[in-house]
């Protein structure tokens, strides 16, 4: 049995619709996050950037995901403006708030909006921070852990997509 399903109909940063098979012929990297997180996701993403970079020409065989799980928020067009300047090689992904819902049940992540008068809108939303890896035909491969230390996490990526 596989640990997540690892299916999706969303919308990505350009605008026209996606789904799993979009991607298949690359190994792809799937992280669930916000615009507005104030640490998880900035670290994530920037932990991913310097992995990809680390893995040299072999990165190009990855297609990075960056799944909102806030879509009142996260626009295409927000999650454009986000990505594309520290993060170029990311798509990010959005929809419906009920085309999230079933990604994040398909991925088993865990995302829940929660009061926070820290941030401008009232509130954050707690989530999952596993990078799920998937092969080129799209299963689950592995997944990489916040917990691992930076030389960890590229190892195994790297030991993945070779």
């Amino acid at each position: 049995m596989t640990p997540i399903d690892a299916t999706f109909s969303l919308v990505d940063h350009h605008g026209a619709a996606v789904t799993e098979q979009d991607y298949r012929g690359k190994w792809v990297t799937v992280f669930f996050g916000f615009t507005h997180c104030r640490m998880v996701c900035p670290r994530a993403l920037g932990r991913l950037t310097a992995a990809l970079d680390e893995l040299g020409p072999t990165a190009d065989k990855i297609q990075p995901l960056y799944i909102t799980v806030d879509p009142e928020r996260d626009s295409p067009e927000v999650m454009r403006a986000y990505l594309e300047g520290d993060h170029p090689r990311f798509t990010g992904l959005t929809g419906t708030p009920e085309q999230i819902e079933r990604a994040k049940r398909a991925f088993r992540v865990f995302a829940r909006r929660k009061d926070d008068p820290g941030d401008p809108d009232g509130y954050a939303v707690p989530h999952t921070a596993i990078t799920y890896v998937l092969d080129p035909e799209g299963a689950y491969a592995t997944h990489l852990t916040d917990g691992l230390d930076d030389k960890k996490y590229t190892e195994r990526l790297r030991e993945a997509v070779v």
